[in-house]
């Protein structure tokens, strides 16, 4: 891989900026402050993003290099892989994610992997190299080679860490001692006593004890329970048994007042036929003490007729006898005055006549007036008793149609009523059959009087009652078991927690264990594959850049990393010179970049030689130049001894200037 070009809008320092780079050495010179540690921040956040984290730092990256005054703050790279394949990066560091194009100028961003915490991966997945390892092997700035002599040491452990490790800022002892310190403190082991875990556990033992204690206050509340369910459905099915009942009985009781209803209009039918009675026996009476008259005077009577007939005949037959007196009279008249001659006598004699005809008048008269009063009598008297007779003949029809009513309503109401009580009876029991059993229902339902269904109603009242003071006496004992059951609800809250905190600390401590076993392992692989590769490459890299004064290099676990003098003695690399020890991190480093990806990607070196003097710079040129002919190595610096060491020794070179 090689950057073609890079071209800076605003970043930090750098505006407006064009740099064009070549495969080889590349040198970009520049006085100090001049931008030249921003541009590779500025090549590595274009390819790995910019973060806004401090970490540490007084400013981050994004507020480091932001400009001030609101320019574009962005920038492009244009880059070629190994395989001939370009690429331009465009980059807003404002955004997240960069805008990434290939040679046809297609947008091809989403083609790769996205993760929401680093962003686009595409550097990554080109060249297998993230930003952690780009640092610590291809990005080398002058804080990394330069070294005061008090600093000896953490240089000389970098060195350790990577022929231990593989990254200079990670020693094995150093990362297992410090696990197995928090282990030690965070967690703690079996031997320990008051360590976190030690602890829990006496937490969880003196838990579970209490916990066992009172279970079986748990074990009493189920048993209540069970018992207060069962008695909440025996009250419930006897309550509903006391309801139906109830509504038999107000159904009952309205029964009764309609039999009361029936039974009085019943009644009032029976004072009527006895007053039908009553009156037809007084019509009877009537009739009976009265015949004569109501014989003689009745319409269209033939009775009558004959006592009419016979009283006409009386009458005339006292006419005839009068009649036949009167013949007499006028005959003896006229006889006398044939016979007697006197005639005083004779005219005494002859005032018989007229005298019987005042007698026979009077007495005509007379008969006539005593019929006639006796029929007036009669007829006053008939028409009194018919009066009567009409008077009762009417009460007897108004209570006869009173009864034919009475006697319709009677049978309505009759038929009504057994069809309402039938009917509600029928919805009264479809209305328990999801309530009461069947068997019951028809029982309740043949309770044939009132007094029977008091009597199953005082039984269920009571017996709910008792049922309720049960009920209540098990609230009582529950109640006096709740203070037991909220600490067991407590402590086993509590247990819980432990347990977890306990499956925490098991959890990490495996972690730990396993992180360790990891480690060991990486590391035994590093020491028997990774580090004898390194301290090859170390050896021949320092006998080139030393110019064969130091000819091997190796580590051990005593003496750490070991260096072979020219008359074959090993002394301690910490016992060289500074110098010596710069020459040494800076030949380990790049003795790892070959074995880190397959991409050839380019090597940084920020004012990497600063401190070199100039034998020292021209080994590690002609080194850089023989080693690394087929990868693209950029030099930043502010001398001109790199330009001129190149000229000297014809190694060609581009140069720019910042």
């Amino acid at each position: 891989m090689k950057i073609n070009k890079l071209k800076i809008n605003s970043y930090g320092k750098l505006k407006e900026k064009e740099i064009n780079l070549k495969n080889g050495i590349n040198i970009i010179y520049g006085q100090n402050e001049s931008g030249k540690s921003t541009l590779i921040k500025f090549i590595i956040n274009s390819f790995f993003g910019i973060s806004k984290n401090k970490n540490g730092k007084e400013l981050s990256d994004y507020d480091k290099y932001k400009p001030w005054q609101g320019e574009e703050f962005s920038g492009k790279i244009e880059y070629e892989l190994d395989n001939k394949k370009k690429f331009e990066i465009y980059r807003d560091f404002n955004k997240k994610n960069p805008k990434i194009f290939n040679e046809n100028m297609e947008d091809i961003s989403k083609e790769f992997n996205i993760d929401k915490s680093k962003g686009n991966e595409f550097f990554f997945e080109q060249t297998k190299i993230d930003e952690n390892l780009f640092l610590s092997t291809l990005a080398i700035n002058q804080n990394e080679v330069r070294l005061e002599s008090q600093e000896q040491n953490v240089l000389i452990q970098k060195i350790a860490n990577l022929a231990q490790t593989g990254d200079d800022s990670t020693s094995f002892k150093r990362v297992v001692d410090r696990i197995n310190r928090r282990q030690l403190d965070e967690i703690g082991t079996e031997r320990s006593r008051e360590k976190p875990i030690n602890i829990i556990g006496r937490n969880i033992q003196r838990l579970q004890e209490e916990k066992q204690e009172l279970e079986k206050y748990k074990n009493f509340k189920y048993e209540f329970e069970e018992k207060e369910n069962e008695l909440n459905d025996e009250i419930i099915n006897s309550e509903n048994e006391n309801n139906f009942l109830k509504e038999i009985k107000l159904l009952n009781e309205n029964e009764k007042i309609e039999n009361e209803k029936i039974k009085i209009k019943e009644n009032i039918k029976n004072e009527n036929l006895e007053k039908i009675n009553l009156i037809n026996n007084s019509l009877n009476e009537i009739k009976n003490n009265n015949k004569i008259i109501l014989e003689k005077y009745s319409e269209n009577n033939l009775k009558n007729k004959k006592i009419k007939n016979k009283l006409n005949n009386k009458k005339n037959k006292l006419i005839k006898i009068l009649n036949i007196i009167f013949i007499l009279l006028i005959l003896i008249n006229i006889f006398q005055f044939i016979l007697i001659k006197n005639n005083i006598f004779r005219y005494i004699f002859l005032l018989t006549v007229p005298t019987f005809l005042i007698f026979y008048i009077f007495l005509i008269n007379k008969e006539n007036k005593k019929i006639k009063n006796k029929e007036i009598i009669e007829k006053n008297n008939f028409e009194k008793i018919n009066l009567e007779l009409i008077n009762l003949e009417n009460q007897k029809k108004l209570i006869e149609n009173n009864l034919n009513n009475l006697n319709e309503e009677l049978n309505k109401l009759k038929n009504n009523f057994n069809l309402k009580i039938n009917l509600e009876k029928e919805k009264i029991r479809n209305n328990y059959l999801s309530k009461l059993e069947k068997n019951k229902i028809n029982n309740f339902l043949n309770l044939n009087n009132l007094e029977n269904i008091n009597f199953e109603i005082e039984n269920i009242q009571k017996n709910i009652n008792d049922k309720k003071l049960k009920l209540h006496s098990l609230d009582l004992d529950k109640k006096n078991i709740e203070p037991q059951l909220d600490n067991l609800s407590k402590i086993e809250e509590e247990l819980v927690d432990n347990n977890r905190k306990m499956l925490t600390f098991k959890n990490l401590n495996l972690s730990m264990n396993l992180a360790k076993e990891i480690l060991s392992d990486a590391y035994e692989e590093m020491k028997n594959t990774v580090t004898p590769k390194f301290t090859e490459n170390l050896s021949m890299n320092i006998s080139k850049i030393t110019g064969g004064k130091y000819n091997k290099a190796m580590f051990n676990e005593t003496e750490g990393l070991i260096v072979e003098l020219e008359n074959s003695d090993y002394v301690p690399a910490n016992r060289m010179s500074v110098g010596t020890i710069d020459q040494l991190y800076l030949s380990l480093r790049l003795s790892m970049i070959d074995e880190m990806s397959e991409e050839r990607v380019p090597i940084l070196l920020d004012e990497a030689f600063a401190f070199y003097d100039d034998e020292r710079l021209k080994n590690i040129l002609i080194y850089l130049n023989n080693q690394f002919k087929d990868r693209q190595i950029i030099i930043f610096t502010c001398t001109n001894r790199e330009k001129e060491i190149l000229d000297k020794i014809n190694i060609n070179y581009n140069l720019t200037i910042m």
